[in-house]
This record gives structure tokens, C-alpha cells and sequence, in this order.
């Protein structure tokens, strides 16, 4: 596994893997920067949201739970000092999930950050993480 992260301006920088996908990385202009993408802390919890859902996705398919819609949202809470590391991470995982498969939901969730997501499991040696399940309404 490799990635390349070369420097734009300010404080922007777009990394790179050997496949040439790219994202941008940045802070806000309040911060003397261009606010021209994710700053990193946001960048690891969007990676642990898709670390996370891909499990939940594959999971769901596999006991096969329909559902339409799904998104993970997710709120951080860091230290006021430096370095400024997050002290607990709650996910809240949203799906059109009929209620009665809202177990199978639940058991996809806790495989995928006990067992399977490794970002997760690289962030649980450092801070807390709790989720929450909101069922959303059914497509018909």
C-alpha cells in the first residue's frame, strides 16, 4: 500500500495512490488556507464511515436485508491541547431498513467495527467508538 502527497498552496496538499486516484486535503481560509477540501482529521473519519459501510453493505447483502439508502454520520469529539487527538467517536448509521431486520442491522454494524474494519480497530486503541442505528423511512 502506497500513496504520494504533494503540496498545492497555503496548506493544501492532494495525495495520491498508485492508481492515480487523488483527493485534496486542506484547512480552512480562517486558518490560512484555501478551504479547497477535507482537513485530515475529517479525511480519517470519512475513511472510517467508508471502512466501516463497505463491511455493513456487504454484510446486509449477504443475510439479504433490503434497503435502498444508507449513510453513516459521523461526530468527533478532540482534545483542546496539542496534538489535538479524538477522545471518542459516535457513528450513527442511517439505512431504510424495514424494522423488523433492525437486529440483522445491528449485528452487521458490531462485525464490522469488532472484527473487520481496521480503521476502526486502529482508532478503538486510542479513543472510544459508540454507534447508534437510525432506521429511515422505507422507499415503497
Amino acid at each position: 500500500m502506497k500513496t504520494t502527497t504533494k503540496w498545492v498552496s497555503h496548506l493544501a496538499f492532494n495525495s495520491s495512490d498508485e492508481n492515480s486516484h487523488t483527493v485534496r486535503l486542506d484547512t480552512n481560509a480562517a486558518d490560512g488556507s484555501l478551504n479547497s477540501g477535507m482537513s485530515p482529521k475529517k479525511m480519517l473519519l470519512g475513511a472510517l464511515n467508508t471502512c466501516s459501510g463497505m463491511d455493513v453493505i456487504g454484510i446486509l447483502k449477504k443475510m439479504k436485508v433490503p434497503f435502498s439508502n444508507f449513510e453513516i454520520e459521523t461526530n468527533a469529539e478532540q482534545t483542546t491541547t496539542h496534538p489535538k487527538v479524538f477522545t471518542g467517536i459516535h457513528l450513527t448509521y442511517k439505512a431504510d431498513i424495514a424494522p423488523e431486520e433492525e437486529d440483522k442491522f445491528k449485528k452487521a454494524i458490531e462485525l464490522s467495527l469488532n472484527t473487520y474494519c481496521g480503521i476502526a480497530a486502529m482508532l478503538q486503541k486510542h479513543c472510544t467508538i459508540e454507534y447508534s442505528i437510525a432506521l429511515l423511512p422505507l422507499n415503497q
